[in-house]
């Protein structure tokens, strides 16, 4: 999976991926027994994904600092309890990894 080539990229990974928290916890409102798990992660990873874009707008993100904190219960799920899971990955890829760069390739 390829890491964001960008910080933009990376800006709009993030942005995709609060609005499909958003989506999910509309989700768990209409029918919080059928979401499964989400009820009881959605609000660490909406908290991880709005720090992640915090930072980055306010100039003090740190890039390679290990997973982060979401990675713990995404690892253990699959797409049918996250349909987002890649999307998650993707952006913890690249935090850990850094960009995705041309000699990469």
């Amino acid at each position: 999976m390829k890491r964001a080539r960008t910080v933009d990229e990376y800006v709009a990974l993030v942005k995709d991926a609060l609005y499909e928290v958003e989506d999910m916890r509309a989700a768990i409102d209409f029918d919080s027994e059928g979401m499964g798990e989400a009820p009881k992660f959605i609000d660490d990873l909406e908290d991880t994904l709005k720090g992640i874009f915090t930072s980055m707008q306010e100039g003090t993100y740190c890039w390679r600092t290990g997973d982060l904190a979401y990675m713990e219960f995404v690892r253990n799920m699959d797409e049918s309890a996250i349909p987002f899971r890649t999307l998650l990955v993707r952006i913890n890829d690249t935090h850990k990894n850094g960009l995705e760069t041309d000699d990469e390739d």
